[in-house]
């Protein structure tokens, strides 16, 4: 996995691509904790470039998305195809997430 952050006002953007383990989601979940523990509580994560995301990649994505909500902001899912769609849409994630 490969990810890019960019901050603005109050909005992370983070780019991912390729595969998401198990190895991969605790960095990520790392990271993005930091910026909500630096005040940021929308993220637009796109993942356009994902061909694969396992469970605890989904489990960093809910989790951000519950600490995201308890401080007024959100997470938006952007660019999804293929596989990852299927999984969104397999379990349900695709009615928590806001969709682009």
């Amino acid at each position: 996995m490969t990810s890019h952050y960019a901050e603005e006002q109050n909005q992370v953007t983070v780019t991912l691509s390729g595969s998401i383990y198990v190895e991969d989601a605790a960095g990520l979940r790392e990271r993005l904790i930091d910026y909500i523990d630096k005040g940021y509580n929308r993220f637009l994560i796109n993942v356009a470039g994902v061909d694969y995301i396992d469970s605890s990649g989904l489990g960093v994505l809910v989790a951000i998305h519950k600490r995201a909500v308890q401080n007024h902001g959100k997470v938006i899912i952007k660019g999804l195809n293929g596989m990852v769609k299927e999984l969104f849409e397999l379990t349900r994630l695709n009615k928590v997430f806001e969709l682009q």
